[in-house]
């Protein structure tokens, strides 16, 4: 069984949490892992590709000329995919490239991206997570007391490298949100929630303990 502390806004510990082994056993599943990557991934393409067939294509509504008689070979538009400004063959349409993953395959690849930031010690639990008013420099205030880096400025800045974090909340109220959505390098969502991926995505991860017990519970079923 793992211990981790419990820290509060200041960054003092302040209690400590003995995580369920029943979700927090250690070990990480790569196969489950994989595969939502990949299903995550294939439901974020677009799928905007568009190509015409012959039929699509204006024009070509007669046939250039006589089928016999001619020497030529025969020909019944000029919009044959054969020709130049012709319909395409075989070629893209718009569709849905996204698929269902079955709900174990799911749970347990939350639980190893869980298990995976406990093992790097990457997985900070808060007491609770309150704002009195709607201030980001105030929020900031928090991840320096984390030690969290807060020098990224723009997404920009995040892609380049800068840490990355993500905030998981039993639940988010107006003062919070709006304190917390200009921050860059920060993501934040619901801990019943949120997906494998989202947690592979973030360098740390932060989570209020309440919000830790609904997604303990959530895994558990």
């Amino acid at each position: 069984m793992v211990t981790l502390p419990i820290y509060n806004t200041e960054g003092k510990e302040v209690d400590t949490f003995k995580l369920d082994p029943a979700v927090f056993d250690g070990e990480v599943n790569t196969n489950a892992i994989y595969q939502i990557v990949l299903a995550y991934r294939a439901g974020q393409r677009r799928g905007l590709a568009s190509t015409k067939t012959m039929g699509e294509v204006s024009g070509g509504g007669r046939k250039p000329w006589r089928q016999k008689g001619t020497g030529r070979a025969r020909v019944g538009s000029i919009r044959s995919p054969l020709w130049r400004h012709g319909g395409v063959i075989f070629g893209p349409h718009p569709r849905d490239f996204s698929y269902a993953l079955p709900a174990k395959i799911k749970n347990l690849a939350l639980k190893s991206s869980l298990n995976a930031k406990v093992n790097e010690n990457n997985f900070i639990i808060l007491d609770s997570l309150k704002i009195e008013k709607p201030k980001t420099k105030e929020a900031l205030k928090l991840f320096s007391h984390l030690k969290i880096n807060s020098s990224a400025k723009s997404k920009k800045e995040v892609k380049r490298g800068n840490t990355r974090a993500l905030l998981l909340l039993d639940k988010i109220d107006k003062n919070l949100r709006l304190a917390l959505r200009n921050i860059a390098f920060l993501n934040i969502n619901r801990a019943q929630d949120t997906h494998a991926y989202e947690v592979l995505a973030a360098h740390k991860l932060i989570i209020t303990k309440e919000g830790l017990c609904e997604l303990t519970d959530r895994l558990k079923k």
